[in-house]
């Protein structure tokens, strides 16, 4: 029996009304534990507790340091004003920092993306 013909079956089975009700209570209890949530990355940002436009921030923050960083630098050079120069020698390697983070987090939600693909094949 292939993997299609598994599946085929898997969705004929049915279960009792006693076994739904016990398994809505397991899913029950498991929404409520965050960190379970959060470890399985499913659900959306509210079943999860958490706020839709969170996501929003780090982008954002990443984008703004680039453009004051390139800013400081840009004018620092050309006026050589010290003040300019120290200011993008303390805004740099925070900006990089922020950067390492996004694309990290663009790598897991890759990652979970591929499994979640992969386990549908």
């Amino acid at each position: 029996m292939d993997d299609w013909e598994m599946w085929d079956r898997r969705e004929k089975t049915r279960l009792s009304p006693r076994e739904q009700l016990k398994l809505l209570e397991i899913e029950a209890h498991l929404r409520e534990d965050r960190g379970f949530a959060r470890r399985m990355g499913g659900g959306s940002h509210r079943e999860r507790g958490g706020r839709p436009h969170r996501r929003i921030w780090l982008p954002a923050g990443v984008l703004l340091l680039a453009l004051a960083s390139a800013f400081c630098a840009v004018m620092g050079i050309r006026t050589w004003d010290p003040w300019l120069l120290w200011s993008f020698a303390a805004l740099w390697p925070l900006t990089l920092f922020q950067a390492l983070r996004l694309l990290c987090r663009l790598a897991r939600r890759r990652g979970r993306v591929g499994e979640r693909a992969g386990s549908r094949l």
